[in-house]
Protein backbone atom coordinates (compact mmCIF):
# COMPACT_ATOMS: atom_id res chain seq x y z
CA UNK A 1 0.00 0.00 0.00
CA UNK A 2 2.81 2.63 1.01
CA UNK A 3 4.55 1.71 -2.68
CA UNK A 4 0.92 2.55 -4.35
CA UNK A 5 0.53 5.83 -2.18
CA UNK A 6 4.75 6.59 -2.75
CA UNK A 7 4.30 5.88 -6.81
CA UNK A 8 0.87 8.10 -7.23
CA UNK A 9 2.73 10.76 -5.33
CA UNK A 10 5.61 10.48 -8.00
CA UNK A 11 3.49 10.55 -11.09
CA UNK A 12 0.95 13.41 -9.73
CA UNK A 13 4.32 15.31 -9.40
CA UNK A 14 5.24 14.74 -12.74
CA UNK A 15 2.12 14.56 -14.06
CA UNK A 16 0.99 18.49 -12.58
CA UNK A 17 4.11 20.48 -14.05
CA UNK A 18 3.08 18.97 -18.04
CA UNK A 19 -0.37 19.61 -17.23
CA UNK A 20 0.15 22.97 -15.65
CA UNK A 21 2.60 24.18 -19.18
CA UNK A 22 -0.17 22.60 -21.79
CA UNK A 23 -2.75 24.55 -20.10
CA UNK A 24 -0.34 27.69 -20.50
CA UNK A 25 0.15 27.16 -24.16
CA UNK A 26 -3.37 26.89 -24.62
CA UNK A 27 -4.05 29.97 -23.09
CA UNK A 28 -1.51 31.39 -24.60
CA UNK A 29 -2.60 30.12 -28.08
CA UNK A 30 -6.33 31.72 -27.92
CA UNK A 31 -4.93 34.92 -27.53
CA UNK A 32 -4.58 37.59 -30.53
CA UNK A 33 -1.80 38.37 -32.35
CA UNK A 34 -0.84 41.98 -33.18
CA UNK A 35 0.49 42.21 -36.34
CA UNK A 36 2.28 45.27 -37.73
CA UNK A 37 2.96 46.03 -40.99
CA UNK A 38 6.42 46.77 -42.13
CA UNK A 39 6.98 51.02 -41.69
CA UNK A 40 6.57 52.12 -45.16
CA UNK A 41 10.13 53.13 -47.28
CA UNK A 42 11.14 56.65 -46.65
CA UNK A 43 10.91 58.90 -49.31
CA UNK A 44 13.73 60.33 -50.53
CA UNK A 45 15.88 57.12 -49.61
CA UNK A 46 18.15 57.63 -46.69
CA UNK A 47 21.48 56.29 -47.68
CA UNK A 48 21.01 56.22 -51.22
CA UNK A 49 23.18 57.69 -54.32
CA UNK A 50 20.96 59.89 -56.18
CA UNK A 51 21.53 60.38 -59.88
CA UNK A 52 22.55 63.64 -61.06
CA UNK A 53 18.47 64.66 -62.22
CA UNK A 54 17.45 64.02 -58.83
CA UNK A 55 14.87 60.78 -60.17
CA UNK A 56 16.93 58.04 -59.52
CA UNK A 57 18.36 56.31 -56.44
CA UNK A 58 20.60 53.36 -55.90
CA UNK A 59 22.32 51.66 -52.65
CA UNK A 60 24.67 48.85 -52.76
CA UNK A 61 23.01 46.09 -49.70
CA UNK A 62 25.23 44.56 -47.34
CA UNK A 63 24.78 41.06 -46.74
CA UNK A 64 22.45 41.70 -44.05
CA UNK A 65 20.19 44.12 -45.93
CA UNK A 66 20.34 41.92 -48.50
CA UNK A 67 18.81 38.80 -46.12
CA UNK A 68 16.16 41.63 -44.83
CA UNK A 69 15.32 42.63 -48.60
CA UNK A 70 15.58 38.66 -49.60
CA UNK A 71 12.69 37.76 -47.08
CA UNK A 72 9.99 40.57 -48.36
CA UNK A 73 10.80 39.64 -51.91
CA UNK A 74 9.78 36.76 -53.53
CA UNK A 75 11.78 36.69 -56.88
CA UNK A 76 14.68 37.92 -54.92
CA UNK A 77 14.22 34.95 -52.78
CA UNK A 78 14.01 32.48 -56.03
CA UNK A 79 17.39 34.51 -57.35
CA UNK A 80 19.30 33.69 -54.35
CA UNK A 81 18.05 30.04 -53.89
CA UNK A 82 18.67 29.11 -57.82
CA UNK A 83 20.88 26.23 -58.12
CA UNK A 84 23.72 25.83 -60.57
CA UNK A 85 25.29 22.52 -60.68
CA UNK A 86 23.33 21.63 -57.16
CA UNK A 87 25.16 24.75 -55.69
CA UNK A 88 22.97 28.00 -54.69
CA UNK A 89 24.66 30.78 -57.64
CA UNK A 90 25.96 33.03 -55.59
CA UNK A 91 28.04 30.04 -53.67
CA UNK A 92 29.09 29.18 -57.06
CA UNK A 93 29.99 32.30 -59.00
CA UNK A 94 30.90 35.63 -57.46
CA UNK A 95 27.58 38.35 -57.22
CA UNK A 96 26.93 41.59 -56.13
CA UNK A 97 23.40 43.66 -55.58
CA UNK A 98 22.41 47.03 -55.81
CA UNK A 99 18.84 48.02 -54.41
CA UNK A 100 17.38 50.85 -56.91
CA UNK A 101 14.01 53.37 -56.44
CA UNK A 102 12.76 55.91 -59.09
CA UNK A 103 10.69 59.17 -58.12
CA UNK A 104 8.97 58.97 -61.61
CA UNK A 105 9.13 55.02 -62.02
CA UNK A 106 10.94 52.79 -64.74
CA UNK A 107 9.64 50.76 -67.92
CA UNK A 108 12.54 48.53 -67.45
CA UNK A 109 16.70 49.43 -65.40
CA UNK A 110 19.79 48.50 -66.66
CA UNK A 111 22.23 47.39 -64.13
CA UNK A 112 26.66 47.15 -65.60
CA UNK A 113 29.08 46.17 -63.47
CA UNK A 114 32.50 45.19 -63.48
CA UNK A 115 34.18 41.53 -62.30
CA UNK A 116 37.47 42.35 -60.61
CA UNK A 117 40.04 40.48 -58.79
CA UNK A 118 43.77 39.49 -58.14
CA UNK A 119 45.85 38.83 -61.64
CA UNK A 120 46.52 35.38 -59.85
CA UNK A 121 47.33 33.40 -56.20
CA UNK A 122 50.66 34.90 -56.84
CA UNK A 123 50.14 38.48 -58.15
CA UNK A 124 47.51 40.57 -55.98
CA UNK A 125 47.46 43.37 -58.49
CA UNK A 126 43.57 43.76 -59.34
CA UNK A 127 42.74 43.48 -63.01
CA UNK A 128 39.01 43.93 -64.55
CA UNK A 129 38.30 40.54 -65.56
CA UNK A 130 34.82 41.21 -67.43
CA UNK A 131 31.50 43.29 -67.14
CA UNK A 132 28.06 42.07 -66.30
CA UNK A 133 24.82 43.95 -67.53
CA UNK A 134 21.48 42.81 -65.90
CA UNK A 135 18.19 43.78 -66.76
CA UNK A 136 14.69 44.04 -65.07
CA UNK A 137 11.51 45.05 -65.83
CA UNK A 138 8.74 47.76 -65.11
CA UNK A 139 8.96 49.62 -61.29
CA UNK A 140 6.55 51.65 -60.40
CA UNK A 141 7.36 55.07 -58.65
CA UNK A 142 9.35 55.59 -54.77
CA UNK A 143 8.93 51.26 -55.20
CA UNK A 144 12.09 49.92 -54.13
CA UNK A 145 13.60 47.15 -56.18
CA UNK A 146 16.89 44.90 -55.71
CA UNK A 147 18.43 43.69 -58.58
CA UNK A 148 21.20 40.49 -58.21
CA UNK A 149 24.14 40.77 -60.15
CA UNK A 150 25.42 37.04 -61.41
CA UNK A 151 28.77 36.63 -63.04
CA UNK A 152 30.07 33.71 -64.60
CA UNK A 153 33.36 33.00 -62.83
CA UNK A 154 33.96 31.21 -60.08
CA UNK A 155 33.66 32.52 -56.38
CA UNK A 156 36.85 31.03 -55.35
CA UNK A 157 39.30 33.22 -57.55
CA UNK A 158 38.53 35.63 -55.03
CA UNK A 159 36.65 38.11 -57.63
CA UNK A 160 34.19 40.48 -56.97
CA UNK A 161 31.36 42.95 -58.70
CA UNK A 162 32.49 46.59 -58.46
CA UNK A 163 31.51 50.08 -60.51
CA UNK A 164 27.99 49.19 -60.13
CA UNK A 165 25.71 51.47 -62.07
CA UNK A 166 21.95 51.61 -62.71
CA UNK A 167 20.15 53.29 -65.17
CA UNK A 168 16.47 53.48 -65.22
CA UNK A 169 15.19 53.42 -68.96
CA UNK A 170 11.41 54.90 -70.18
CA UNK A 171 11.82 53.80 -73.40
CA UNK A 172 10.76 50.01 -74.78
CA UNK A 173 13.56 47.83 -74.18
CA UNK A 174 14.81 46.14 -77.85
CA UNK A 175 16.53 43.20 -75.66
CA UNK A 176 15.01 40.61 -73.54
CA UNK A 177 14.33 42.14 -70.17
CA UNK A 178 14.78 40.38 -67.77
CA UNK A 179 18.65 39.15 -68.32
CA UNK A 180 21.99 39.09 -67.66
CA UNK A 181 25.13 38.61 -69.79
CA UNK A 182 28.59 38.05 -68.91
CA UNK A 183 31.64 39.71 -71.31
CA UNK A 184 35.00 38.59 -70.79
CA UNK A 185 37.68 41.32 -70.54
CA UNK A 186 40.13 40.02 -73.53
Amino acid sequence: MIKKAIALALALTLIAPVAHSAQTSTIAATKKAKITPSPSPVWPPKGFIKSKDGNTYAKIPTPKELVGLASNDKKLTAALAEKIDGVPVCEKFACGAVTVASAVGCVWWVVTANLKGPTSTEDATQKIFGTVRTTIGKTSAKKYATILIISQEPIELDHSISNIKAVCRNDSPQEKVPGTTYTITP
